[in-house]
């Protein structure tokens, strides 16, 4: 999709694009240092309590370096970020954040569209899973992430909704998917080792995905010069064949009795 094609109706260069994308480093480096305590908290209960201090330290040195870049396009930023987020953010955390990035910045070679932010979505996401050898229910990063890239593809692609109330629904999403990791049994990483005793935490990585995006979604109506959506994960389609043929109504035949 060319920005010309922008379902937003934007019309962006890429230099205003790079900014944009550099304010949103900015913003996710303020909010996960506002978080850090409470991201340190969640992982003392799980794991060796330094997610908070490692993400915080992290976005710092990613957000000093993309304020340092030239004209930077998103691309770039994007790559950028994930360079030094690799760099500087220590155990696993580095790779599955960092590294995913710099793989799912090449979706961005054209800029930002709706159609390239679906492929960046779905391209971090593949990487997290490979990097982390992790899957939904695994109480990790994923159960936020695969519901918002879920619902971020379907709304644009299927219901046909502009990107921001797209990116508000995967927001919602990823809410859903930190909740969803309280409950469950950790299968990956140092929470594992906990085995049951993981059950009733909330995962710190799913956490912090979570701040990402709201501090994306905020960026992005600023940017837009727009009210951030009231809007959660809810579908508002429907089944694809009409109500009355799939109950066997109309002109289709009637499903047998039992025993028919």
């Amino acid at each position: 999709m060319s920005r010309e094609g922008r379902t937003d109706g934007g019309t962006a260069d890429e230099a205003t694009e790079g900014a944009a994308v550099v304010a949103a480093v900015e913003a996710v480096a303020d909010r996960i240092e506002d978080e850090r305590d409470h991201l340190t908290e969640l992982d003392s209960a799980i794991g060796d309590a330094d997610h908070g201090g490692n993400m915080a330290r992290g976005w710092a040195a990613a957000a000093e370096t993309a304020r340092d870049l030239d004209d930077p396009d998103p691309q770039t930023v994007c790559r950028t970020v994930g360079k030094t987020l690799m760099a500087e953010v220590g155990g696993a955390s580095g790779p599955l954040f960092g590294g995913s990035f710099v793989f799912a910045s090449a979706e961005l070679d054209d800029g930002v569209t709706a159609e390239s932010a679906v492929a960046f979505a779905e391209t971090y996401l593949q990487k997290v899973e490979d990097r982390g050898d992790a899957r939904v229910g695994d109480q990790t990063v994923v159960d936020a992430l695969t519901p918002a890239v879920h619902t971020f593809k379907k709304s644009i692609e299927t219901d046909g909704l502009p990107p921001l109330e797209a990116l508000a629904k995967a927001v919602d999403a990823a809410e859903r998917g930190v909740a969803f990791t309280v409950p469950i049994r950790a299968k990956k990483g140092r929470a594992s080792y906990l085995g049951w005793r993981s059950v009733g935490h909330q995962d710190p990585g799913a956490t912090s995905a979570l701040y990402i995006l709201e501090e994306l979604l905020a960026t992005a109506a600023d940017a837009l010069d727009s009210e951030v959506p009231d809007a959660d994960a809810t579908s508002p389609t429907i089944p694809d064949e009409e109500p009355d043929e799939a109950a066997g109504d109309g002109d289709g035949d009637a499903p047998p009795e039992d025993g028919d």
